[in-house]
């Protein structure tokens, strides 16, 4: 019977690799075309992967908790249906190879205990190296990553075995290693059961002095691929901010006006983000440079305007869905998009789709009363709008009579960009043309 390799799938723009988090099915499960049969993450979100032919699982090739590159085999499944890929099993002699991933990027402290066995990656193609053997017996399992840290920190089985894990099943993960550093003693001498040589310890004053009153919580996987994104932002772009005020009185009112009406039209509430997300869709191609990523030394401006909604989850992580071709919309369409996939997003039921081939994006800091921000640049993007809280402040008018003090609505907009292609005066001027649609809002229109 035919073989059938069920690979990773293309999961958008800028990913090459997930993380399998769980199996859904065992060796020797029927599957029908279109089940699911592994649960995987990439830094953008959890998404299932499903058979397309009727048949039964005959090799899972990777654990939980390995990363595996886009388009690499993730199950044989036999079937007796005609394949149209290009699938022959593998020889019974040539073992699977598990691919490694390498480690986020740790913070200066733990630099020496955090590298992970070397992945290779050439042309799209990536080689796992092999993954070093631990001395002893034990049914417990590890990850190369956990096995490559053991080692360089000389942690023997007796020890390892010691360690409680947070992972699925007890499993240690990297997380629990490293925590279990930063309270371990050194040793002078090692015992005989190492797992290697010796290698030199961390120095105490790098180290982070924990105390017995001290809670250490493991980042969760999000906030470790949220900390890796973040980091490899700001080692990519050369970041700069501008900052303007915005008087949004006649926005204020007018959507005071019509916020009842749009929803009994509608069905949902008219918020300010779909407002200022209109608005931005319609500057950004008078500035086709803060749509546009860089790639080595090529700029690609990109001529769909696909707008990221940055978006707070319960358990206080962000995610950002992707708005495609925001430009389109009209100020309904867009109330209903950002409506439909706030609730996806905090029911985590967004689509890999739906976070993927943003071209710039809007974080609104001002929900949680921050009165501006300077965001971090979501990768490769060149350029993000932050907006401040909207509050009553007094404002200096000009009116016939002079100069009088009035209560007016007020905020704060700061615009992060990408300092190798983006000016302080393209930032700077994007910000002036969106304070002018707002401060020049017709507040008779209807909805």
């Amino acid at each position: 019977m035919p073989i059938y390799k069920l690979v990773l799938p293309a999961m958008g723009e800028s990913v090459s690799e997930a993380t399998i988090t769980q199996w859904l099915k065992k060796v020797g499960d029927k599957v029908a075309a279109d089940e699911a049969v592994v649960e995987v993450a990439t830094d953008k979100v959890d998404s299932e992967v499903a058979s397309e032919y009727d048949g039964v699982i005959k090799e899972i090739l990777h654990p939980v908790n390995a990363v595996v590159a886009v388009d690499a085999p993730l199950v044989l499944i036999e079937t007796d249906q005609d394949l149209v890929q290009d699938a022959t099993p593998q020889p019974p002699a040539a073992p699977t190879k598990q691919i490694v991933a390498p480690a986020p990027v740790p913070t200066p402290e733990i630099q020496e205990v955090a590298q992970a066995p070397e992945t290779y990656m050439q042309r799209g193609q990536v080689l796992a190296t092999p993954t070093p053997n631990v001395a002893g017996d034990s049914d417990r399992f590890y990850s190369p990553l956990v096995k490559s840290i053991a080692q360089k920190e000389h942690i023997s089985m007796d020890e390892l075995t010691s360690i409680v894990g947070t992972g699925k099943e007890g499993r240690v993960t990297k997380s629990d290693m490293l925590a279990y550093l930063k309270q371990r003693k050194p040793k002078s001498t090692q015992s005989k059961t190492d797992i290697v040589a010796p290698t030199t310890p961390i120095s105490p004053a790098k180290a982070t002095a924990v105390s017995r009153e001290d809670i250490v919580v493991p980042m969760s996987r999000m906030e470790q691929l949220i900390s890796e994104h973040m980091t490899r932002s700001l080692q990519t772009s050369a970041h700069v901010q501008s900052f303007i005020e915005i008087d949004v009185t006649k926005l204020w009112r007018w959507r005071e006006r019509v916020k009842t009406d749009f929803f009994k039209q509608q069905g949902v509430k008219l918020t300010f983000t779909p407002i200022f997300l209109q608005l931005v869709a319609q500057i950004l191609p008078e500035f086709p440079l803060l749509n546009s990523s860089v790639e080595g030394t090529n700029i690609i401006k990109k001529k769909d305007i696909n707008l990221g909604m940055a978006t707070a989850l319960a358990d206080g992580n962000l995610i950002v869905p992707v708005i495609k071709q925001a430009d389109s919309l009209n100020l309904v369409g867009l109330a209903k998009k950002v409506n439909d996939l706030a609730t996806n997003a905090r029911n985590n039921s967004l689509n890999p789709d739906d976070v993927q081939g943003g071209t710039y994006t809007v974080t609104n800091v001002g929900m949680f009363g921050s009165l501006t921000g300077t965001p971090i640049i979501n990768q490769p993007q060149v350029a993000i709008l932050a907006l401040g809280a909207i509050r009553k402040m007094p404002a200096v008018m000009e009116t016939e009579h002079g100069d009088v003090i009035a209560v007016r609505q007020k905020m704060v907009v700061s615009h992060s960009y990408d300092h190798r292609i983006v000016n302080g005066a393209m930032g700077g001027m994007f910000l002036l043309r969106f304070k002018e649609l707002i401060e020049q809002w017709d507040e008779s229109i209807s909805v």
